[in-house]
């Protein structure tokens, strides 16, 4: 597969609340397969997917244009062109953009793209399953949902 000019893909635009991004998937474009990297323009006053982390893939985020927050735990720093972060595959590497700007903010999210893969959304004490493709995957997933944390059964439950 040759290069993927960004210039040439849709965007997808995704809103549920208070998130509200358009996206290139430029790494599927190209065939990725390990990894995935996305065109992420999030608009003024607006914030990217819930405070996350993965429990299987690594993420990194490059900010291209804008300035923005960056929630990182209990903790937030400024975002402006040029700053790169890596987010750690734990609890280390939760996550959250906020564009609190006056303009757009665009950004590159890289990611391996492992499988199964667990979300975890300490936030609203939730988690996401993925199996069979991970977050932001192609392929059509054999398991997958969201669920409370604590919502544990027994191991021997239903035997």
């Amino acid at each position: 597969m040759g290069p993927v000019q960004a210039d040439d893909l849709e965007w997808t635009e995704l809103t549920q609340g208070t998130m509200n991004v358009r996206r290139k998937q430029l790494g599927e474009a190209a065939d990725g397969e390990r990894l995935g990297c996305s065109l992420y323009e999030l608009p003024a006053g607006n914030e990217s997917w819930p405070y996350h982390y993965h429990a299987a893939n690594e993420e990194a985020m490059y900010v291209l244009a804008g300035t923005g927050t960056l929630r990182l735990a209990d903790e937030t720093y400024d975002l402006e062109a040029g700053d790169y972060v890596s987010f750690p595959a734990d609890e280390r590497g939760g996550h959250k953009v906020i564009n609190d700007s006056e303009t757009a903010l665009r950004y590159l999210l890289v990611s391996t793209m492992n499988e199964p893969d667990v979300t975890v959304y300490p936030d609203s004490e939730k988690f996401g399953v993925y199996v069979g493709s991970p977050p932001g995957g192609r392929e059509e997933r054999s398991l997958s949902g969201y669920y409370p944390i604590e919502a544990d059964v027994d191991y021997w439950d239903g035997e």
